[in-house]
């Protein structure tokens, strides 16, 4: 026998010698000790004795989890298991709950704390924080309501101004064409009398006198409209204005976005290439050109192309990823813009056809019918976003990131608008 079964077994037979002299035998209860455990819930076998041996159950095996008698510990099937005295193990299991109990009791007195102090604490910070937020909106929203109401005051007295000046020049207008048509009448009239009631002989000596009345009708000239009898729509523009009207529409709950925009394949013109989710526009090397079959839509000389959809109604938003690119255009142009040739009729920017926002190695400008606006830009900005708010004909060109405004129009737009493109320099994605 082990040394380590011998130890069991003295061990055992030192309990049974003890249960013998308090008076019980191998089938007496559990001694009052391990009664209140049971009662206690700490230990609740199905059974006080070893049903195989009929013995006590006084060991406890931790590796089957269970408690056995001592035979079972000396000769059964758990002797090479890890053991222990049940008194032993009541004890390690009384101390494991009473260190439970106490990191209990200490964490219900942190919570408590918690409770009373921190969370107090927080409501009451939370109340002065809360006051501070609705004030610093309220006088923001108050500046800028003030700000607001003053400039649209002075839009509104600017637009009654040019309101009247070209209501006077109509009237004004309107006199002297009257005070000429009048003299036309009275000069006709008089020129229809000589005609029918002066005799042949007096007729043929009245030449000078008909002269006369033909160049005084002469003088009268042609009547011709002029932009001054139009309302100068700049009256209304307010950089304050569009950048709040922008800013709604860009941040807003309605907020708008063009998802379905694509480059349509048909205008990709030379030197680029298109992704195969019709997104994004590489510039490439002319050795490594490969030829483009034949399309009248295509561009065959400027590296441009166009959106896939015509834009027409509401208001249409939509971000490019211009990256590192040194050289490209964004904007749009009337699907009439002339695709073939190298000339500027098909150059973006340079028409009457294209509006665009160019930059070339960090030269930033607008570009319309071959004028250019210089734009101040910073910063370069690695997106750049196109608003085309069509009820208002207004093309806005920004920047996502902080929504500041680049440059803006407000122009007559006469037929459907395509987003248009041109690159030079790596590439460019149309952002969804």
């Amino acid at each position: 026998m082990s040394d380590g079964l011998v130890t069991l077994s003295s061990r055992g037979q030192s309990l049974k010698e003890e249960r013998l002299s308090t008076g019980r035998g191998d089938g007496a209860s559990l001694p009052t000790a391990a009664a209140s455990d049971n009662e206690s819930g700490i230990f609740s076998g199905e059974c006080e004795l070893c049903e195989a041996h009929k013995a006590e159950l006084d060991w406890f095996c931790a590796t089957e989890q269970k408690l056995i008698c001592s035979h079972c510990a000396i000769l059964g099937p758990c002797r090479a298991h890890s053991l222990t005295p049940l008194d032993t193990r009541v004890s390690t299991v009384r101390n494991q709950l009473v260190d439970v109990c106490e990191k209990i009791q200490l964490q219900a007195l942190r919570i408590d704390r918690f409770i009373e102090h921190t969370l107090t604490d927080k409501e009451q910070n939370l109340q002065v924080a809360a006051s501070r937020a609705r004030e610093q909106v309220l006088a923001r929203v108050s500046a800028a309501r003030e700000a607001l109401e003053e400039e649209e005051q002075r839009l509104l007295e600017a637009v009654q101004r040019e309101e009247e000046r070209v209501e006077q020049c109509l009237l004004t207008q309107q006199a002297h064409w009257k005070q000429a048509l009048a003299r036309l009448s009275q000069t006709r009239v008089h020129l229809v009398h000589t005609l029918t009631h002066t005799p042949d002989a007096q007729l043929v000596t009245s030449a000078q006198e008909i002269a006369d009345r033909v160049e005084e009708a002469e003088g009268v000239g042609e009547p011709c409209d002029t932009e001054q009898l139009n309302l100068n729509a700049s009256c209304s523009n307010s950089k304050l204005l569009r950048g709040l009207w922008a800013t709604a529409v860009l941040l807003g709950r309605n907020a708008h976005r063009t998802s379905f925009l694509k480059f349509d394949e048909r205008t990709v013109g030379p030197l680029l290439t298109l992704s195969q989710d019709l997104f994004t526009l590489t510039f490439t090397n002319k050795r490594s050109r490969q030829p483009c079959p034949y399309d009248p839509a295509r561009f065959d000389s400027w590296p441009n192309a166009l959106g896939s959809q015509a834009l027409s109604s509401d208001t249409h938003c939509w971000v490019l990823d211009v990256g590192q690119s040194a050289a490209f255009k964004v904007g749009v142009c009337y699907s009439s813009l002339e695709r073939k040739g190298s000339g500027n009729e098909a150059r973006l920017g340079y028409n009457s056809q294209s509006w665009v926002l160019s930059n070339y190695d960090g030269d930033y400008s607008f570009c319309h019918a071959g004028k250019k606006v210089p734009l101040q830009i910073v910063k370069r900005p690695q997106k750049i976003g196109v608003l085309l708010d069509w009820p208002s004909q207004t093309l806005l060109f920004y920047e996502p990131d902080s929504n500041a405004i680049l440059h803006s129009i407000t122009q007559t737009f006469t037929a459907p608008l395509l987003p248009a493109c041109a690159v030079t320099d790596q590439s460019i994605t149309i952002v969804h």
